[in-house]
Parts: structure tokens; sequence; C-alpha cells
């Protein structure tokens, strides 16, 4: 027969896909093999596996189809980069006949091989007849004669590859006889003997991971041999360093050892920069390193942003690295407390949720520790919105997560949690009852031998618990009981969190004892808070709790044996949970309070160090709030302590130490005011000590109050929890100035709470009555002008009686306004008498007869809790003289009243008034605010062109009213001028004081927008509107009005209204006021706005035949610059 004609096919290798290994190694590299003939083979160039798992090759080779009767290829995985031993594991492979090859002409097609978990590999070929053996890429070798190493290498991964795909154990012992002859072959100076050691401990560990192989140590032994015989310039280096991490990691799963995760951590921060982007071993990397348990470290948290900056917005790793590093800072957040960091968390959380729409995979994951997140930032700082989200995206995770979900049993407790979070604030039976069904579901998913069932009995047991708090039935406390110690029994003694059950077991067992005062109780509950302490480091946050309940141990047993050591065991941790460092404000404020409580029943001698702590606490806490708005409701959270400042000084006074009390009232009262005017401090003396750090100083101040200003308006969460990060880093640089400055000879004390002797400086032009409205005494301090203060004891009055004469006084005033003005205003006048019988004749008593004090000097009132809600000012015996010469002197006979929140903003209204300016005058009035603003005011213009009238030629007169009268104008004129006279409807808005305000033709003119002015020349204001020195009632020592915000702004006196004014009667106090005013102001003399009380007084006393006397008392004279003063009379 003839012989056929040789044909010859050129194959072009193109690139493969879904190149998966059936062993689950982690291979460096894929490569084609081709039989050319029955004693060699062609092999293709080891290309490296792209992290799609997609390799690229177009490698040629020219094949004879009469070589063999159809073409066999395989898909071989290498694991070597460098020179390989054996021919590495086989993927796939196939045979096809030449004719079905050409079929596709010279297109490429795919060509698909047999599954791999569901996946089939594939690779993309073109084929051609050609008609001579041309150039080729590749090497040729011969696939039968192999060297025994070589032989014993590929069974060992054939045997390993069916193992894993067919779960015998045989073959995993085989795999490892295996690979342990090759071992034996390459000694430590063979060239492959650090593959063969790999080969070996890859098959370890993938027998531990299937828990088939016990021993985790001998495999990652081998991995840390393989390692340093590998130098870095090995191609390999950084496979063996996977190799070793991945060992250590699974190693810590198994011991829990802390050195081997950082280990690992170190391992993958080296070998990250190594892995080139795209490859599949950058990807496994990274997978790895998300992979790690939560290490809070600084190489972890390291390691953690080095993941994120390789996965860039749009790669398909990045929620998962967004989601690690936020999992970690929130992790050291609660080891060591800094808001930082949870607020960085919650910023990459939301981010990562933002990637992930619903139904993405890990979706609920990122949904629950964004919620935990949010939940630990609550807990820190108390913000009620954030708690709400949290709750919100709980129930969204548990949405989720229907029956039958693998992860329900989390989302329930989850969610279970937080509500008792919020029962505990809120006090909603709903919540609780609630939670704690969600906790019994999620139980009957988690039963014994569930690794997660001692979280759930800790929940449950501690929903009961609070129950037990709220309903006081007692199957609620015994079973929280049982559930803690079940708990405890299934806990293992070195979880992370088994600290907690430890110290909630004891509350519950202290409950218990106050039962049964069965002495073994207590015991155990001490002996509980000594165990979780022991198990805390110094600095953990919960260190905070594990205090607290050795405290309400001691306490416990000191209420039932009185025994005196159970009580300073009590204030010891009072003490130290309190100060302690890395716990959030909230929760520590809240135990300087009870600790002030209980030492007030106890008479514990420090009880004044207590109340110290909650003021030093509260004003670190409102420091953090970057708007007034949220400091006014992080203070109102406190509402339950707003009379501590009045307790304090009780306190000091009961330890006979008035100039104590007087620095308590100082440092409890007026924090809102205070955080924000510190930032308006003069600083005259400091420029000229040193005018660098004056100006950086003010640079400072200004940025700080610039971003508080601006994160008041914004409403987006995100962009809201960024600016508080920025608002707090220029907070600390802010700080940083400051104690630079107090490092200066003379500024020792610079922005601290004023001593005695820094205070006495208010009582300079004449003495200050601090007037102290306590649940435990009623007294008045006198600050004189020098010396020591006066302690004056109101001994027939206490807090009940000052709550029910403002009640009267509320009814008294809306009577007398629907009375005829010849009526007399019986109730008034008694009620006055109180007020001078009571209050202030033993007062004036000692102003006379101690003091030598003058008539018609001057005296400040400053008021204080209860005493802020009466008319101290209308004091007046109404009785006839003993010889029938005339009416017995009233307080404003005798003296010129004025008021003042503080000393300290008594103090500073007179630092400002050492710069002046000429004066200018502007008179502003609406009295047609327009359709569902308020009545017209009929008054107005007649009232504002008689002011115009009065003013001294010499000032320079403004008026603006009708249409121009709007809230930009407003604003324009009262930064423009020094003085103002403003006339309108005003509006004390008591649920957001910070949006009173005067009503104006087009908008309002809001508290707020008042405050965010600095008028520095600012001198004089009068507002003849109704309610502009009408308090806050959520914070009535913290008062928050109109007039307040003036005097805050810059203005030294403000004369303010305490309730509704008659602009008809009004009129004739204005006039009789300005004619005081200026009276007898001589050409170019200055208009002076100290004269403001002066003026008030002599036009109250000028009117009364023709104003009513509750419209006389209704005007009141400031000065001071912050106001912390309020008038609530319930109208």
């Amino acid at each position: 027969m003839p012989r056929s004609r040789r044909r010859y096919i050129r194959l072009e290798v193109v690139d493969g896909k879904n190149l998966r290994v059936p062993s689950c190694r982690s291979p460096v590299g894929v490569y084609i093999s081709i039989n050319v003939n029955s004693w060699r083979r062609w092999k293709s160039t080891i290309s490296v596996l792209s992290s799609d798992e997609s390799v690229t090759w177009e490698n040629t080779v020219t094949l004879s189809s009469h070589a063999s009767p159809a073409l066999s290829m395989e898909i071989r995985a290498s694991y070597e980069l460098g020179r390989m031993l054996g021919a590495g594991e086989v993927i796939g492979k196939l045979e096809i006949s030449w004719d079905e090859l050409l079929d596709h002409g010279d297109e490429p097609f795919d060509l698909s091989f047999p599954p791999v978990y569901g996946v089939h590999p594939s690779l993309t070929l073109k084929a051609a007849v050609v008609h001579t053996c041309d150039s080729q890429n590749g090497v040729l070798s011969r696939s039968l004669v192999e060297p025994k190493i070589a032989r014993d290498t590929d069974a060992g991964h054939a045997h390993l590859s069916k193992y894993v795909t067919n779960k015998a154990v045989s073959h995993l012992n085989h795999a490892m006889q295996r690979f342990q002859l090759v071992l034996d072959q390459c000694p430590v100076s063979h060239p492959e003997h650090t593959t063969a050691l790999t080969n070996l401990a890859w098959t370890r560990l993938i027998g531990f991971l299937r828990n088939d192989i016990q021993d985790i140590d001998t495999t990652t032994s081998l991995f840390r041999k393989a390692l340093a015989l590998r130098p870095q310039y090995h191609p390999d280096y950084s496979l063996s360093l996977y190799n070793l991490a991945i060992a250590l990691t699974w190693r810590h799963h198994k011991k829990r050892s802390a050195a081997d995760i950082r280990e690992a951590a170190q391992l993958y921060h080296e070998l990250l920069p190594l892995c080139t982007e795209g490859t599949y071993l950058r990807r496994i990397v990274i997978d790895g390193c998300d992979g790690l348990p939560i290490d809070a470290s600084d190489e972890g948290i390291h390691l953690r942003r080095v993941v994120l900056e390789l996965c860039p917005l749009g790669h398909q790793h990045r929620p998962r690295a967004l989601d690690g590093l936020s999992s970690t800072l929130g992790l050291r957040f609660r080891q060591h407390g800094s808001i930082d960091d949870l607020d960085t968390s919650i910023q990459l959380g939301r981010e990562v949720v933002s990637l992930c729409p619903e139904g993405h995979a890990g979706c609920e994951d990122y949904l629950t520790n964004l919620a935990i997140s949010l939940e630990c930032r609550f807990d820190h700082q108390g913000k009620p919105n954030d708690l709400d989200e949290a709750i919100s995206l709980y129930e969204e995770v548990l949405h989720l997560c229907p029956a039958g979900h693998e992860y329900r049993d989390k989302s329930l407790d989850d969610l279970g949690a937080a509500l008792v979070t919020r029962f505990c604030n809120r006090n909603d039976i709903d919540d609780i009852t609630r939670a704690i069904s969600l906790h019994r579901e999620a139980l009957t998913l988690r039963l014994p031998g569930h690794p997660y069932r001692d979280t759930t009995l800790n929940n449950l047991a501690l929903a009961l618990q609070k129950r037990y708090y709220k309903l006081h039935v007692s199957e609620d406390l015994n079973e929280a009981i049982d559930r803690y110690r079940e708990s405890l029994r299934v806990t293992q003694h070195d979880d992370p969190d088994r600290h907690r059950t430890l110290y909630n077991l004891s509350e519950v067992l202290c409950s218990r004892f106050m039962q049964t005062q069965e002495n073994e109780v207590v015991e155990e509950a001490i002996t509980l808070c000594q165990e979780s302490l022991a198990a805390l480091s110094s600095l953990h946050p919960d260190r905070h709790f594990g205090y607290m309940r050795l405290k309400e141990a001691y306490l416990s047993r000191y209420q039932i044996l009185r025994d005196p050591a159970d009580l300073s065991l009590a204030v010891e941790n009072f003490r130290l949970a309190s100060r302690h460092p890395t716990q959030g404000f909230p929760e520590r404020i809240i135990q300087a309070y009870y600790w002030t409580v209980v030492l007030e029943q106890h008479g514990h001698g420090s009880a004044l160090e207590a109340y110290s702590t909650f003021f030093e606490l509260l004003d670190a806490h409102l420091s953090t709030r970057s708007s007034a708005t949220s400091r006014r409701e992080a203070a109102a959270a406190f509402r339950y302590a707003r009379l501590l400042p009045v307790d304090a000084a009780s306190c000091a006074i009961h330890h006979e130490n008035p100039q104590h009390a007087v620095e308590l009232l100082e440092q409890g009262r007026g924090q809102q005011w205070s955080l924000a005017s510190r930032l308006k401090t003069p600083v005259e003396d400091l420029e000229s000590a040193n005018p660098t750090l004056a100006h950086n100083y003010l640079e400072l101040s200004k940025r700080v109050s610039n971003a508080a200003q601006s994160s008041a308006t914004i409403t987006d969460r995100a962009a809201a929890d960024r600016e508080a990060t920025e608002y707090r880093r220029l907070t600390r640089q802010w700080e940083a100035v400051v104690a630079e400055i107090r490092n200066l000879q003379g500024f020792l004390r610079f922005l601290l709470p004023p001593s005695y002797e820094d205070l006495q400086a208010a009582a300079r032009q004449g003495p200050v009555i601090i007037l102290i409205a306590s649940q435990y005494s009623c007294s008045a301090i006198i600050v004189p002008t020098s010396g020591d203060p006066h302690h004056v004891p109101l001994l027939s009055v206490t807090l009940a009686d000052l709550t029910n004469l403002k009640d009267r006084f509320a009814r008294a005033i809306r009577q007398a306004s629907r009375m005829n003005p010849r009526e007399s205003r019986t109730d008034l006048i008694v009620l006055s008498r109180i007020i001078w019988d009571e209050i202030m004749l033993p007062i004036v008593n000692v102003l006379e007869h101690v003091l030598k004090l003058k008539h018609r000097s001057r005296i400040w009132l400053c008021p204080t809790a209860a005493f802020t809600s009466i008319p101290l000012h209308a004091a007046n015996p109404f009785l006839t003289k003993a010889d029938r010469s005339g009416k017995e002197p009233c307080l404003e006979d005798l003296y010129i009243c004025s008021y003042t929140p503080t000393l300290s903003a008594l103090v500073r209204s007179r630092q400002l008034m050492k710069k002046r300016v000429s004066p200018s005058f502007v008179t502003i009035g609406q009295g047609q605010p327009g359709a569902g603003k308020g009545k017209e005011l009929l008054a107005v213009d007649s009232e504002l062109e008689l002011v115009h009238k009065l003013i001294p030629a010499t000032a320079n007169r403004t008026t603006i009213s009708g249409d121009a009268a709007t809230r930009a104008g407003a604003l324009e004129a009262l930064q423009q001028n020094t003085w103002v006279h403003l006339a309108c409807h005003g509006k004390q808005d008591r649920m957001q004081p910070y949006d009173s305000h005067f009503v104006m033709r087009d908008e309002h003119l809001t508290l707020l927008d008042i405050m965010e002015r600095d008028i520095p020349h600012a001198e004089f204001a009068f507002l003849s509107a109704c309610h502009t020195a009408v308090g806050d009632e959520e914070t009535p020592d913290e008062v928050i009005h109109l007039a307040a915000g003036l005097q805050f702004s810059g203005f030294k006196s403000v004369v303010g209204t305490l309730w509704e004014v008659d602009d008809s009667v009004a009129k004739h106090v204005v006039e009789a006021f300005y004619k005081y005013m200026f009276k007898d102001l001589k050409d170019g003399a200055v208009m002076d706005c100290t004269k403001a009380a002066w003026a008030l007084n002599c036009a109250t006393h000028a009117v009364k035949t023709k104003v009513p006397l509750e419209q006389r008392m209704v005007f009141y004279s400031y000065w001071c610059i912050i106001l912390s003063y309020a008038f609530h009379p319930g109208l």
C-alpha cells in the first residue's frame, strides 16, 4: 500500500478558564501538557494563575497527526515557579480526534474538560493544518521515563486529589507515604528538599482541616523549615510565606494562641507587597488576611489598612477589606476606648453597606457589624439616633434571615440585646417584652452543644434581670440567676466574654441577697466580680462594669450589716468606675451621679469628691459635641441630675466650707454657655505675654467654632460622623494649645474652673447674692467685695415651698392679666410679701448690719434651680411703717438689683467692657408679622418712634421696621450696632430652645442665629417682646433663652421679659426707662449701659400709677455676657 501523506497541525493554546485544583491547594501556575509521541510530551510555559482562575499562554506547538491517533491533553497545576518536582497535579485531561479538532477552521474555540467542584475547566484553542513542522513555544520532555522521585511525587498528588474528592482516608495515608518517600530521597542538601517538605506539609494540613489528622504542630514546623530554606530572592519565597501563614491561622483556631495570629499577620504584611495585582496568589492572600481572627494590635490594624489600600473602589474584595478594618477598629475601641477608632469603624461600615445591596453575599454580616458599632457608640456617647439606627439595621438583618435561615439565631439575639439597651434608656415595656421573646426563640435554635448557646443564655438572663428591676416579679429574678449559671457552665474559661456573665450574675445575686440576707449569696457575688476583673487588662473598658458590680455587692452588704469597711470599699469602687478612662462618658457620669446620691444618704466624707467628678465628666462629655443643639440634647439625657450643682453647694455648706460651695456652683452650672464661650475668651493679657501663642489660640478657636456651626446643619449621618471626627481633631489641637498656654507664667488656670479668689472679682462693684435651692437645704451665700463669703440659712424655706411659690405666682399672673388695671392684685401682693419675709429679709439683714452696705447700692442676684422661677426683685413687705410716715421699703427701694447667671459671667462681661467704640443705636420693630405668626402689635411703630426721639443726638440712630424688619436685616443690624431696642413677638420653644425666636417679616430670627454671631462691641439690648427670659424646662439650671443668646453674642447688659408684655402699657416703662438712662447726658458724654439697672429701677417706680403690678414685675435687668437664668411661670 502506498504510504499516506504526513499531516502537521499547528495548535495554539490561547488561554484557560475556571482552572480549579481538585486538592484545593493553591497553585502558583498552570501549564498544558500534550503527548507528542509515545516517548515525548510537549509542555507549555507555566503561567501565573489570575485572580479569576484564568490563565493566558498564547503558546504554539506543531504536532504530527501520524504520531498518535488523537490529541491527548492535560491541564496541570504547578506548586513551584522554580524547578518543578514532578509534573504537578492534574486539573483535567481528555482526548480529542484530529478531525474534531480541525472542524473549527481557523477560528478560536473552547474545549471543555470534566468538572472540578461543579465547574468545567476550559481551554481556548486554535488549530490549523500546516505542511511543515515550524517553530514552537514550550519545551519537549520525555513522558514515560521519569526518575523515581518524580513518580512518587506525582503519585502523591494523585492520591491527595482523590482523598479530597472521595474523602477516603486511605488515599490520605498513601499520599503522605509517597511524599514522605520523596522527602527521604531529598535530604537537606538536595535542591528539591524544600519542595518535598512543602508537599508533605500541605497533605498533613488538608488532613487536619478534614479532622483526619489531629497534629497541627508538626505541619506548622514543616512549613517553617521550608520557609527558612528559601532565600527572599527565590521565586517561590512568597508561596512559602503564605503556606506558613495559613498553617498558623489554623493552629490559632485550634489552640487560640495570640502569638500564632500575630506571626501570621506579620507574614501577610511581608507577603502582600510581593503579590502582583490580578494574580491568584494576591487574591488568596487577601482572602487569608480577611480570614484572620480580628486582631486589634497596631500590627493587626496596619495589616488591614494595607489590604484596604490594595482593594481600591471597584475591587471585588473591597467590601470584605472595609469590613475587616472596620471590625478591627471596633474591637480596639472596645478594648481601649478611643472614640476615633469607633467613628472610623462606623464610617467604614457605612461604605461597606453602600457597596452591598440586599442579596449581596455577606450583606447580613455587614449590616450587623455596622449595627454593633453604632450600638457601641451609643453606649459611649449616649446619642439616641445611634441606638435607633442600630435597631433598624438589626430589624433589616432579621428580615433577611427568615425561619430556617442558618443565621436566624444570631439575628434574633442581636436584635433582642439592642432592645434591652433601649428599654434601659426609655422604659418602654414593649421593648423588653419583645427582647425576651426574641432571646427565647434564639435559645430554641441554639440547643445544648451549640457553640454560642452560652451567649444567648446570658442575653436572656440580662433581659429577665432588667424586667425584674422594672416589674419586681420574683420569677424573672430566679430564672435570670438560673440562666446565668447555665451560661457559665457551658462557657470556656478562656472565653473573652466570660467576664460579663460573671459580673452580671453577681448583680442578680446582690438582688437576691437584699431579699434573703444570706451572707453566702453576697460573698459569691463579690468573688464573681473579683474573678471578672482579674480576667481583664488594666485598660479594658469593661473593667468599669466590674468595678460597678463590685461596688453594688459591697453596698448591698453594708446596707444589711452596716460595716463601715464595706461602705469604704463601695466608695473606692465608685471612684474606680467613675474614673476608668476607657469607658464612655455616659456610663461614668451615671456612676458619679449615684456616687453622690449614695454618699448623701450615708453621710460619707467623699461626697464633695463625687460631685466634682460628676461635673468634670459632664463637662468633658459635652465638649465632645460639636454643636449647641447636640450639647443641649446630651445634657438633657442627665436631666435627673440637673439639681446636682445646688446639692453640691449644700453639701459644702454642711461641711462649713462656703468658698468651696461657690466654686462647685460655678463648676456645675452653665456648661452649655461656658463650653461655647470658651472659644470667645478675651486674650489681651495673653497677646502681651506671647503673641504667637495668642494668635494660634484665636485661629484654632475660630476653626473649632466654624466646625461646630457647620455640623449643626448636616442631616446625612455619614457626613455628620465625618464632621464629628474633624471636630474632635480640631478640638485636640485646641486643647494642646491651651495646655501650652497654661505652662506660661501667670496663666496656670487659663480656662479652668475658677477659684473663689477669681470669682470674687464679680463683686467688685457690689455684693453678689447666690440663692441655693437644694433638696437638702435652702440658703444664700453673699460674696462680698472682699473677704470670706457669708452664709445665710433660709430656715423657713424648703424646695417644696419654692415649687409651690412658683406655681402660685404663675396662677396669680394669669389671673392678673384678666383683671381691670385698677383692681388690687391681692395674690401678687401676698406672694411678694412671702419673698420678702422668708427669702430676702434675712439677706437684707446681713447686707445692712454685717456688710454695712449703703442704701441704693448695687447688688447682683444669682438665683439657682427653683429660685430662677421666682421674681426675687419683686420682694416687698407691703407694710406701712410703724410711725405711719410711709411704706416700709421694698428690695428695689433699698438696692439697685441686677441678675447674673454665674459669677464667671459677670467677671467676663466686665473684661469685655475694656474695649468700647462710638455708640450706634438701632430700633427694630415688627408689628405686622404676617399670617399665622401672631396677632398684630398696634403699638410697635409708636414705640419705635418714641425710642428714636429719646436717643441722644450724639448717637448714630437707625430704625428698621415693616418690610425691612426681616431675619437678615435684623441680624445685620445686631452686628453693626452697639445698642438695640427690639419690639416684636417673642416665642420661647421649650422643647427645642435653640429654635426660640423673634418673629420677623419673613423668617424667624432664632436663638441659634443670634448665638452664631460674635458681636464683641455690642453693649445694650432692650427686648420689648414676650417671654425673652423664659428658659428651658429640660435643664432649668442651664437656661437657654433669647436674652441669653444676645448676651452670649456680646451684649453686656440686656433688659428682658419674664412673661407676656402688654404692648399698650409697656411703652410707659420704655419711655421712663430711656428718660432715666439718658438723663443728664452732657454733650460729648458716652452712653453708659451700666446704668441700665438703675434706670429700670427708677422707671418702675415712676410708672406705678400707670402700669399694673404684674407688668412692672415683667422687666428684668441683666448684667453679664452669658445667661443661665429663667422664669417658668407656666404660661
